[in-house]
This record gives C-alpha cells, structure tokens and sequence, in this order.
C-alpha cells in the first residue's frame, strides 16, 4: 500500500507511524492507544484506519519503522565493525546513548518484542527478522576480521556475533532495569574482551 500513496499519503502515514513509535517506546505498546496516537499525530480517526487496518497493523509498522532506526541508522557505523578498536568505540556510543536517555525505553526492538512475543505471531516474526539484520550486520564484520587474519581460524564470527548481540540485549534489558548502565559496560567489555582473546 505504501507503493501507492502520494507523497502527502506517504508523510501522514509515517506521522502516525513516528508518532506511534514514541509513544509504545515510552508507554508500552498495552500503554497506547490508537487514540493517543491519533492525537500525537494530529490526525483524525478515519486516517489513522485509512492506513492501518487495526492496532495490529499499526504495531507492524512500529517494529518496521524501529529496525531501520535501530538497525537501519547503524549500518554504516556496523559495516565498520571490523576491528576491535570499532567494537570498543561502538559499545561506547550504546552505552552514552543510554546515559542520555537516562537508561529509559531499553531496545526499541527488543522492548517491543518482549510485549508482543506470545500474542501476536505475525509481529514476532518482524522483530526475528530485525534482530536478524542487525546480528548479519555485527556478524559480516567479524568475517571481515578473520577474513583477513586479524581473528584466528579457529574463532566463529557466525557464534560471536550471536554472544554480542545478545549480550547487549541482556545489558539493554537490565539498564532499562536498574537505570543505570553499569551492566551493560562490565558486559558488552566482557564479550569485546572475548572477541579480542582470538586476535592473531
């Protein structure tokens, strides 16, 4: 459907789509309401179920909308991450993120997969295949680094890319937690470490 909207069409659906995002990172996707998005959008209710047939549909959109934040905007700053040296400066960039949000929302991802994970099938489905494009990323650098002998043969980038990913969303979970991000340094330098002990 977005194929064929105008270009008006296309900057009102993704108001409420943006407007939707802010609202189930701060609330919760149970914590906002078709409603609530309406409003932060300024749009009326017939537009918002123009473009989305339900809640169900909008949520969608949200986990698409925040896998190109999340994942999207890091690609390039991921596609780097070739060398020790780029993880460290990457784990730093997350956890000053997480200071200037004063360890709120956790993983935009991760928070919304969390919610949704045993009622909603369809949706889940979308957070695997973010979470997929964001280890791929984590995961192509690595092969980067054994592919040009700076990791030993024997390290697996498939494996290490799987412990980072998932160690951040453990560290991201328990900041959101604690609010404080204290977990999420000691970790993410753990694995980094990890990562280091195969270097040629």
């Amino acid at each position: 459907m977005t194929e064929r909207l105008t270009a008006k069409g296309r900057a009102t659906r993704e108001r409420i789509v943006s407007a939707a995002a802010l609202l189930m990172f701060e609330h919760g996707v149970a914590g906002t309401s078709t409603e609530d998005v309406q409003t932060a959008a300024e749009v009326s209710t017939s537009q918002v179920y123009h473009y989305f047939r339900d809640k169900k549909a909008l949520v969608r959109a949200v986990i698409a909308h925040q896998t190109e934040v999340v994942v999207g905007h890091q690609e390039q700053m991921l596609a780097r991450l070739d060398s020790v040296a780029s993880l460290r400066a990457w784990a730093d960039a997350i956890v000053a993120l997480q200071r200037e949000l004063e360890c709120r929302g956790g993983c935009p991802i991760g928070s919304l997969g969390s919610e949704i994970a045993e009622h909603d099938a369809d949706a889940r489905a979308d957070v695997v295949l973010g979470f997929n494009r964001w280890e791929r990323a984590i995961r192509d650098g690595l092969h980067a680094m054994r592919d040009r002998g700076e990791l030993r043969r024997e390290a697996d980038p498939d494996q290490l890319a799987i412990t980072l990913l998932t160690t951040l969303q453990g560290g991201l979970a328990l900041t959101q937690l604690r609010r404080d991000t204290v977990m999420l340094e000691i970790s993410l330098t753990q694995v980094i470490d990890y990562i280091e002990s195969f270097t040629a």
